[in-house]
């Protein structure tokens, strides 16, 4: 999956990162809130946890994606 990132060019990448912040981000903190208030209120440390846990959690499938995007454009 890594090399299929690799073959898309730095614009292609830097606007699929855009799109993943803007329409992904907001979708996968609304889940995030759903979970946890299913629990019915766990303690704010535990509560805590699963929030850092999942806020760490979304950006593993999209590292390669990100990777290098802040960085100015290669030369091509």
């Amino acid at each position: 999956m890594n090399d299929w990132f690799a073959s898309l060019s730095y614009k292609t990448r830097k606007r699929i990162a855009l799109l993943i912040l803007v329409l992904g981000l907001p979708a996968y903190i609304v889940v995030a809130v759903t979970i946890v208030s299913t629990l019915d209120r766990p303690s704010i440390l535990l509560e805590l946890a699963i929030y850092v846990g999942l806020g760490i959690l979304w950006a593993f499938p999209f590292r390669a994606i990100f990777r290098g995007i802040g960085q100015p454009p290669p030369e091509e």
